[in-house]
C-alpha cells in the first residue's frame, strides 16, 4: 500500500508551515521552495486543506497560509482525508470502512484490521508532534525567516 505524493506533501507543507511560521503568515512560494514541490502542485493542495478547515488564506501583503486551529489538534489522518480519497486499504471497503464482501471474503478481518490500525496510528500523530520533531532534526539556525 503507497499513499500519494498529495498526502505525503500536504503533510510536508505543513510541518514546513509550521517550522517557519513566526507568528505571521508563510509564503506558499517558500514553501514550495524549501521542500522543493512544484508550486502549481501546492497551490492545488492548499485549496484543498483550506476547504477542510486545515490552513486559512491571508490576503494582502505579507499574506500567505496559517493553521485555521493550533497543530496540537490537526492530526496527520485528518491532513490525508483532506487531500485523498481514502485511507482504506481495498477497493471493497467504502469511506467509512465497511466492507462490501463482509460475509463472503475470508480476508476480510485482516483488510477491516489494517484499515484500523492504519487510522489509529495517523490519527495518533499530531502536526505538533511532527514540527517538534523536525525541530530537533534540522541543523541550528535553519528555523526562521527566508529572507
Amino acid at each position: 500500500m503507497r499513499l500519494s505524493t498529495k498526502a505525503q506533501y500536504a503533510v510536508r507543507a505543513l510541518v514546513s508551515l509550521c517550522l517557519y511560521d513566526e507568528g505571521k503568515p508563510v509564503s506558499i512560494k517558500d514553501i514550495s521552495r524549501r521542500e522543493d514541490i512544484s508550486l502549481n502542485y501546492l497551490e492545488q493542495l492548499f485549496v484543498k486543506m483550506r476547504r477542510g478547515s486545515i490552513v486559512r488564506s491571508v490576503r494582502g501583503p505579507g499574506g500567505g497560509y496559517v493553521l485555521a486551529r493550533p497543530a496540537s489538534e490537526i492530526q496527520v489522518d485528518q491532513i490525508i482525508d483532506t487531500v485523498e480519497e481514502t485511507l482504506i486499504p481495498v477497493a471493497c471497503m467504502d469511506d467509512s470502512g465497511t466492507c462490501h464482501c463482509e460475509g463472503v471474503c475470508a480476508t476480510h478481518t485482516v483488510w477491516q484490521g489494517l484499515a484500523e490500525r492504519i487510522r489509529s496510528f495517523l490519527s495518533s500523530i499530531t502536526l505538533d508532534d511532527l514540527t517538534r520533531d523536525a525541530r530537533k532534526r534540522l541543523p541550528t539556525g535553519t528555523t526562521g525567516s527566508m529572507e
